[in-house]
């Protein structure tokens, strides 16, 4: 395996302050050099990317001063995937009263990632969830209430309290009304300018900070940069690399993966979450798949036949030939266990011949008890638009027969390794949400996407920033440093189109998202990621010599960019196997076949791996440093829902 990888330097967060858990983000906020609000207004960050994080992060700079400028490749900035998100955002409000705290927050969300997550990055995280909330209703985010006018909540996997704010199925797209309402009041006020339509396609470095942009406008394909004194990039994930997945289909990694090339560490690639309730695969030339929110599992019963190959329709199988596994295996979290205990769960029983539907590859989420309890008013006043989806997509009424489900990819822990103050290791080079790997570890529990998100735009970066930009404004860069950057992002098209092949970005798209499936999805061994490792560079020299892009990279051309994305995949799909192999532990998402216990559970070496891998680009072998994991509050465990 050394073949694969070199060796480098241990790298460590020097960021969090050397004090008691619960002191540490105050003392970084007060020891945080501030920038007058005279200077502010010297001083300029692009941001990357209009989600939650982008959104919040723009809207919060702009409010405090700065000039921003933020991109964005959708028509709008409302647009970004965030809208996508259904089920809630955790906080540690405690409304229900049933003994949740910060604490709690913290601790779970540290168990769900199985103990892969810094407890700094993690704890803040906690402690931010409750301002979050205020900040949603200040802006009039219609959060669900009770009868009584107070905040609703309801439970989410991996925690026994329900801690979940929500917004019916739509809550991803309220909380980014709210974002996009604010980052709208900071352009009218002339303190963001906004570019849609507009990809970016490197990072600029001078100086050894990141200073800058290259982009190309998508309606007219000009190549552009961009200067600032910081850059910030907010532009999700990466799961869109297996094809198939929850993310929205222009999703991709180049942002991250250009700022990776040009000297960004990438850490723990191979952590990609899998979410056990997604609509089944369908046809083999399926576009994407459809997210059933997971907050459905707190009224719908996951089961499947007790006898395999079971045929008959659901409502002619009595009760007693019925699995409901879930509850049978876990108890005390029953069918709210954390993803990827219950997509391992759900692949198991289908594995033994157990699954429904044409294809076999699905199990039954059935709301009869919640109807017969709820009747079909409260079930549909809580879930109404996603059912109504499921009908639209499936043909089929949820309110009459069992939904079906199965395990898709939905989420990347990993991504631009960041320090507590959320820099990369590119001085001036700040990454937040989904884009860095900081607060999830190898599995992200339901509902603390949008908190992260929120959390890093609209409070931690607003205060880390200053700290970076109290050294600016910083020296021009010279017009050398930009050529070069864009010579080499119009080389780059150039080759895409002057290739001329007999096979589309999509048709190596689709080969890649099945190769990355079979050999490193939701379990992995070392023999079939030996073989991802040997068909990967294979796949990718035939991209170059068959490709075919049509039209002209001077006019609006979505198989240009298409083309662009792939080709980073591409590479990035090595990365993700090569980390999932040097890994030879069970963790989160990072199922080893190898590496489980008798019960079939994800089975950690603590003593070997309990580490940060971060990844560094050199055009050949990648070095892996190591960022040691410390525990000073929690105790790693084996985890357990029973």
């Amino acid at each position: 395996m050394s073949s694969l990888y070199d060796q480098g330097a241990p790298v460590a967060d020097t960021r969090a302050p050397d004090v008691p858990l619960e002191n540490r983000w105050e003392e970084r906020r007060f020891s945080a050099r501030l920038v007058n609000p005279a200077n502010r207004r010297k001083l300029s960050v692009i941001v990357v990317g209009t989600g939650l994080a982008g959104a919040s992060a723009a809207a919060t700079l702009g409010e405090l001063g700065y000039q921003v400028t933020s991109f964005c490749y959708q028509d709008s900035p409302r647009r970004a995937h965030s809208i996508a998100a259904q089920g809630g955002i955790n906080a540690a409000k405690n409304y229900a009263g049933d003994g949740d705290s910060v604490h709690r927050l913290f601790y779970d969300t540290v168990k769900g990632g199985d103990f892969r997550a810094r407890e700094s990055n993690v704890y803040r995280l906690a402690e931010l969830s409750v301002r979050i909330i205020d900040q949603a209703v200040a802006q009039g985010v219609p959060l669900a209430r009770e009868y009584g006018g107070l905040l609703d909540t309801r439970s989410f996997g991996g925690a026994q309290v329900s801690r979940t704010f929500y917004a019916r199925g739509q809550t991803g797209q309220q909380l980014l009304l709210g974002a996009y309402q604010a980052l709208a009041r900071q352009i009218h006020a002339g303190r963001v300018r906004m570019h849609p339509r507009t990809e970016m396609l490197d990072l600029v470095v001078a100086g050894g900070r990141a200073r800058g942009v290259v982009v190309r406008d998508l309606l007219t394909g000009e190549v552009s940069t961009h200067l600032a004194d910081a850059v910030v990039l907010a532009t999700g994930g990466y799961g869109n690399v297996f094809h198939l997945s929850t993310n929205a289909k222009g999703c991709n990694t180049t942002a991250i993966w250009r700022a990776h090339r040009r000297g960004a560490l990438f850490a723990n690639p191979c952590f990609t979450q899998i979410h056990p309730t997604c609509i089944p695969v369908s046809g083999d030339h399926q576009s994407k798949l459809t997210l059933m929110s997971e907050s459905l599992r707190n009224d719908g019963r996951v089961w499947v036949p007790v006898r395999a190959h079971d045929s008959r329709a659901p409502q002619e199988i009595p009760e007693d030939e019925r699995d409901f596994f879930l509850e049978r295996l876990y108890p005390s979290f029953g069918n709210l266990v954390p993803r990827d205990i219950a997509s391992r769960a759900v692949k198991a029983v289908c594995d033994a011949g157990r699954g429904v539907g044409p294809t076999g590859l699905g199990v039954y989420l059935d709301f009869a008890d919640a109807l017969e309890r709820l009747g079909r008013d409260g079930v549909e006043a809580k879930y109404g638009n996603l059912f109504t989806m499921y009908e639209r997509i499936t043909g089929e009424d949820p309110y009459r027969v069992p939904m079906r489900i199965f395990p898709a990819v939905h989420y990347t822990m990993g991504g631009l390794w960041v320090d507590y103050d959320l820099r990369s290791t590119i001085p001036g080079l700040f990454v937040i949400g989904e884009a860095n790997f900081s607060d999830h570890g190898a599995n992200r529990l339901g509902a603390s996407a949008l908190m992260q998100g929120l959390a890093d735009g609209y409070f931690v970066l607003p205060t880390t920033i200053g700290d970076y930009l109290a050294d600016g404004p910083f020296e021009t860069v010279g017009q050398d440093v930009v050529a070069e950057a864009e010579s080499g992002v119009r080389a780059r098209v150039s080759r895409l189109l002057a290739v001329q092949g007999d096979r589309t970005a999509e048709d190596f798209h689709r080969e890649l998202g099945r190769l990355l499936w079979d050999h490193c999805g939701m379990a992995r061994t070392e023999e079939s990621l030996r073989k991802a490792l040997e068909q990967i560079p294979l796949l990718r020299n035939e991209f170059w010599q068959r490709i075919r892009v049509p039209g002209q990279g001077a006019e609006l051309n979505q198989a240009l960019e298409k083309a662009g994305r792939v080709a980073d995949f591409l590479e990035l799909a090595e990365l993700m196997c090569i980390d999932a192999l040097h890994r030879t532990e069970s963790c989160g998402g990072h199922f080893r076949e190898e590496c489980q216990t008798a019960d079939g559970d994800a089975l950690r070496d603590d003593e070997r791996f309990s580490y940060v891998a971060a990844w560094e680009y050199t055009g050949g072998r990648p070095v892996l440093h190591r960022e040691q994991l410390n525990f000073d509050r929690v105790t790693p465990s084996q985890r357990s829902y029973k």
